[in-house]
């Protein structure tokens, strides 16, 4: 960013005074991932994030992922989708700390019957 001055020339921008925030990206689109694995752009945010490296996706405000951010890691791999279908077809699984019910669907649907465990009755 920059700005004109009075001589014809250019300087940077001033930074926001302390508590004042920096201008936002909505004039920018959101880079998303299809159900292709693919990144796109959108002019509407990804309402669920993931992992890359993963291959696992969560709400965006899963607890998990924001240990991970807090200390330093994970953003680099970060992606965002559209819906949880879109994730799913990406190849990417539900994050078992803020989706715990389709974490559960999804680990039983690919266990093999253990051949000593009972079926329940």
């Amino acid at each position: 960013m920059t700005a004109t001055t009075g001589e014809g020339g250019t300087a940077p921008a001033a930074r926001p005074a302390y508590g004042e925030h920096p201008p936002t990206r909505r004039d920018r689109p959101y880079a998303l991932l299809g159900a292709d694995g693919r990144p796109y752009r959108s002019e509407t945010p990804g309402t669920l994030a993931g992992h890359r490296r993963g291959r696992l996706y969560g709400r965006l405000d899963c607890p998990s992922a924001c240990r991970a951010i807090a200390a330093g890691g994970y953003v680099r791999h970060r992606v965002f989708f559209a819906d949880e279908q879109t994730a799913i077809a990406a190849g990417y699984r539900p994050c078992a700390v803020c989706l715990p019910a389709a974490y559960r669907r999804w680990k039983a649907s690919r266990q093999p019957e253990h051949p000593h465990r009972r079926r329940p009755s």
